[in-house]
């Protein structure tokens, strides 16, 4: 089979899914903003630990780019920024939700959050 008919037969939708939702910590962050109301930067790098600030940023602003996230900036001094869901990551919760079940039956306790 020629590369050019492999590539065809891909499924262009888990591609694209994979493309937007592929980041190492981008499920876990609409996660803690969806089920935990984890909603400021500080809270979700406390939560996640291993995250380094440039990489929850860069996470961060590709959820905003792709729809999943609202940034709202306060303009406060010392500043404040909170993310929301948009009605396209809300839409993605039962999605999460079912993944989770998911883990918790079938994967050793240990690698649950």
């Amino acid at each position: 089979m020629k590369k050019t008919e492999a590539a065809v037969q891909r499924c262009k939708t888990i591609s694209t899914l994979q493309k937007i939702l592929g980041g190492k910590w981008k499920l876990e962050i609409l996660y803690y903003i969806a089920f935990q109301d984890i909603r400021r930067f500080g809270a979700l790098r406390r939560q996640i630990g291993e995250i380094t600030e440039s990489s929850l940023t860069k996470q961060l602003r590709e959820l905003e780019a792709d729809g999943f996230l609202i940034r709202h900036d306060f303009q406060e001094v010392p500043p404040r920024v909170e993310y929301t869901l948009t009605g396209l990551g809300r839409s993605f919760m039962d999605v999460i939700a079912y993944m989770k079940k998911w883990g918790e039956q079938n994967l050793p306790e240990e690698n649950s959050l």
